[in-house]
């Protein structure tokens, strides 16, 4: 059958209808791929199949929200349960309270949660606390490290050599067309892991910083993680200063049984989650030490930060998510993070073996294949040349084709449905795919 003649697929003519209502056919510029998206139809455990019937390995688990992942039989329990009970309520809930003292049972640095309904409105939250409680209005943070789509917290998300400026004094730059300027003057952008250069550009503002906001394994950034010192210099900087710490724990805080934050014995003033507290449902919670949280009490004579939420603290998504977090125990840290460890250590052997210039970052239970012969040290080193894309779309391309799903920077985040054949099935396939990339190195 000739090109011309070929049917399309079901997947090529959702796609056609697609463009006509969305703008670019999808509403998350993740899911896009050439020529078209792939559509799920179902998925369990760490398999998603898509409606053409082909079946693959889910290690990008839905940009690492998925800890357990898909449909795990108790969070679909907990969920139908309640679905029969509604949805949401202009009322308050008990699943709400029981989660809230979970999570606080989980880090001595929280006294207090506050939910939200997303990691971008846990972010701005923590952000807006720190403002009230400070009465400052910048913030500074890693120039490179996403957060989110606020404007104050995506500065510098997306700089370009054409725009990061000098290394001393990283520029902020803007992510959307016509974020005002003002917006950008309120926010300085510090380089990751350079303590000494960071004090110095918080030193020039150390009367208007309301907080420090620093993801202490930034996905973009390059997923290493934060030194030691960098997070004590951010720390004895904030104490010294009157301003606060947050950490950005989105993504990380499926790192430890407390978050990442444990690697280092310092607490923040407030932290944002996101991902996998929500069980697979859309969630984001802000916590903290009381005295800051204390800045949305509805009930102090002195409200300085009304907060609410129309969708926040739903008991289906409070469900979902205490069930997933319950189940996500100290064993289970130690096994997600396990498998991470033997799939970096499977890779660095199959780079060795291909003899190609990648490298592999993470940790916990993340990971990050680099087109790059040694691993980056700040956004700066972590940016792709126009090879090392091409170099990374032969290599994800190979991937899908050969049945994984991976996050689109070739990171990978494990989940407790998986085990030692779905990692090494990974190595393999990507041995095979760093022999592709020969030619081009």
């Amino acid at each position: 059958m000739t090109e011309q003649h070929r049917t399309p697929t079901r997947s090529e003519l959702l796609y056609e209808r697609a463009k006509l209502v969305l703008p670019g056919g999808v509403s998350r510029n993740t899911v896009l791929r050439k020529p078209h998206p792939a559509y799920a139809d179902t998925a369990e455990g760490f398999n998603v199949t898509d409606i053409e019937g082909v079946t693959r390995v889910d290690f990008a688990n839905n940009m690492a929200s998925l800890i357990h992942g898909h449909a795990h039989p108790a969070v679909v329990d907990a969920v139908t349960e309640q679905l029969a009970k509604g949805t949401a309520y202009t009322l308050a809930t008990e699943v709400e309270v029981d989660f809230a003292e979970h999570l606080c049972g989980r880090n001595s640095a929280f006294d207090m949660v506050r939910f939200v309904n997303s990691g971008t409105e846990a972010v701005m939250g923590c952000i807006k606390a720190a403002r009230a409680f400070t009465g400052r209005p910048m913030i500074a943070k890693v120039e490179g490290a996403y957060h989110g789509a606020y404007d104050y917290a995506e500065v510098s998300q997306t700089a370009t050599p054409a725009t990061w400026g000098d290394p001393e004094h990283p520029a902020s730059v803007p992510v959307a067309h016509g974020t005002p300027a003002r917006a950008l003057a309120d926010v300085v952008v510090l380089p990751f892991n350079d303590p000494k250069t960071a004090v110095e550009i918080l030193d020039r503002h150390s009367d208007e910083l309301a907080c420090v906001l620093v993801d202490v394994m930034p996905h973009r950034v390059g997923l290493v993680p934060a030194t030691g010192e960098f997070v004590e210099a951010l720390r004895e900087w904030a104490d010294r200063h009157g301003a606060l710490l947050v950490f950005d724990e989105v993504i990380t805080f499926r790192s430890g049984f407390g978050g990442a934050q444990e690697w280092y014995g310092i607490a923040p003033d407030l932290t944002a989650m996101g991902k996998l507290i929500g069980g697979g449902f859309p969630i984001g919670a802000l916590a903290g030490r009381r005295e800051v949280m204390s800045v949305m009490n509805p009930l102090a004579t002195d409200v300085r930060f009304p907060h609410s939420g129309t969708f926040s603290a739903n008991p289906v998504t409070m469900r979902a998510g205490l069930t997933a977090m319950e189940l996500f125990d100290r064993d289970a840290v130690e096994k997600v993070n396990r498998l991470a460890t033997r799939a970096r250590s499977g890779i660095e052997d199959a780079i060795a073996e291909a003899g190609v210039p990648v490298c592999v970052t993470g940790g916990g239970s993340m990971l990050r294949v680099h087109m790059k012969a040694k691993p980056p040290r700040d956004y700066r080193e972590a940016y792709a040349t126009a090879r090392e894309t091409e170099m990374l779309r032969i290599v994800l391309d190979h991937m899908f084709d050969e049945g994984f799903i991976l996050i689109n920077t070739c990171s990978v985040a494990m989940s407790t449905a998986m085990g030692e054949r779905q990692v090494d099935d990974l190595v393999e396939a990507l041995l095979a795919g760093f022999r592709r990339i020969e030619a081009l190195t």
